[in-house]
């Protein structure tokens, strides 16, 4: 993922949003040290402040914390908010775009249930 300039999403929250994908791909495994503020401005090629933004907004979501002399680190808890958080958005707007799409292509029913099993062997296979 990268940060798209252009976007209407705040480059902030878009910044939290790679860190949370990174902690699901288990890249940032709970327990595990973040980056620093000044390794991820530099590697985003951000301000700091942006990064202080980001990393104030994940900490007060619970997803990381802020370990005083030593660093912001994943929560225990982090992959568990950032799925259940993940799952509200998606069923809020990704979702009902999907169900438009399907309606408009005339999907069936068979069709779907071919996709779920895809979507079955997909998961059992990663």
């Amino acid at each position: 993922m990268s940060i798209d300039f252009k976007s209407t999403k705040g480059i902030f929250q878009q910044i939290a949003d790679i860190l949370c994908h990174r902690i699901l791909e288990n890249k940032l495994p709970p327990g595990e040290r973040v980056p620093s503020v000044r390794d991820l401005a530099a590697e985003f090629e951000v301000n700091r402040n942006t990064l202080l933004r980001t990393y104030s907004i994940l900490e007060e979501a619970g997803i990381i914390v802020n370990k005083r002399g030593i660093g912001f680190f994943v929560a225990e808890e982090a992959v568990e908010l950032i799925r259940r958080r993940e799952r509200q958005d998606f069923f809020a707007n990704d979702f009902p775009e999907f169900l438009k799409k399907v309606k408009l292509l005339g999907l069936t029913t068979g069709e779907l249930s071919e996709l779920i099993k895809l979507l079955e062997q997909n998961t059992k296979t990663n």
